[in-house]
């Protein structure tokens, strides 16, 4: 059927107001379960530094005659590490007009600029912290970098074929091995481990595709969703071993080759300063802020986490 003749139309029409939403629709994920559950720490230098320590093996032929004299027993230093703060920034910038016309979605454009760079920067803290990346000590042209927590896991691991373990005292990366299917056997020798060695890990940090595979391990008894901790992880699945229950958390930044045991109370995010915004000098027509962090991660006794390394990811 045909439009009647000199009908006038909206194709025709040169005056109607454009129909665009009030809401900006982002589906980027800002979650960092790690970063939320580490405690936090102060760090009063760069090289932000603990100790650790252990009690000698137990003896079962610990005996003494009566009346013996007493003989002194061997004592051994604390062991000392450290870990360098990461500088980690996020600049915005806008134009003075950018920020005068009306907008759809948000007032002023450098404030959501400045929303948006914070989530990002929180997303950068995430990532470095499940990085396999060793300590960098940093001079006046290069930037400081932390030891990321597969850096330090030297004592509880489990690596695929030509893979093998750090150190232990972040100052080198694992090298990594032959990818292999996550298994049941593979965690819950990684978690023997760490009990053998007086560790109590309660999280295993994974990325999508093993948190899939782990789902199907006989361990699993619940699933649930945590009424305080949901803004955070939306939901976990407990696993019950004979060496104690762990929650199964996806992590969308830590590395997905990854298997991470974490005793919650045994690492830390140690802030040197805090993350906080402000203006930069103005130099003509626009206005720029910058978001800044100085932080670093205290892998307080490596020996109480563990890791099944050079998994498959799809």
């Amino acid at each position: 059927m045909a439009q009647p003749s000199n009908t006038f139309s909206t194709y025709d029409s040169v005056g109607n107001r454009e129909d665009l939403s009030d809401i900006i629709f982002d589906i980027s994920p800002t979650e960092t379960p790690g970063m939320t559950m580490a405690k936090k720490t102060k760090a009063t230098a760069t090289n932000h530094e603990w100790q650790t320590d252990a009690l000698a093996a137990a003896s079962a032929t610990n005996a003494v005659i009566e009346g013996d004299d007493a003989t002194t027993d061997a004592s051994a230093a604390t062991t000392r590490l450290g870990n360098y703060t990461q500088i980690q920034d996020k600049v915005a910038r806008t134009t003075g007009t950018e920020d005068t016309v009306k907008k759809a979605g948000r007032g002023n454009e450098l404030d959501y600029q400045v929303m948006k760079r914070s989530k990002e920067l929180k997303r950068d803290m995430e990532a470095s912290l499940f990085a396999n990346n060793a300590k960098v000590a940093g001079n006046d042209t290069t930037a400081r970098e932390l030891a990321g927590i597969p850096a330090w896991l030297a004592t509880n691991t489990s690596a695929g074929t030509s893979g093998s373990d750090p150190t232990g005292d972040g100052t080198d990366a694992r090298t990594d091995g032959t990818q292999r299917a996550f298994t049941e056997d593979l965690l819950l020798d990684v978690m023997q481990s760490c009990w053998e060695n007086g560790g109590e890990p309660d999280v295993l940090i994974v990325g999508p595709f093993n948190k899939r595979k782990a789902s199907g391990f006989t361990g699993v008894a619940t699933k649930f969703k945590d009424v305080d901790d949901k803004k955070i992880i939306a939901s976990a699945d407990v696993y019950v071993s004979d060496f104690g229950e762990i929650n199964i958390v996806p992590n969308r930044f830590s590395r997905a080759r990854d298997a991470i045991l974490l005793q919650k109370d045994m690492f830390k995010a140690a802030m040197l300063r805090p993350m906080a915004s402000w203006d930069l000098a103005k130099t003509g027509d626009s206005e720029r802020k910058q978001i800044l962090v100085e932080w670093t991660l205290q892998m307080c006794n490596e020996a109480a986490h563990g890791i099944v390394a050079d998994l498959t990811t799809s």
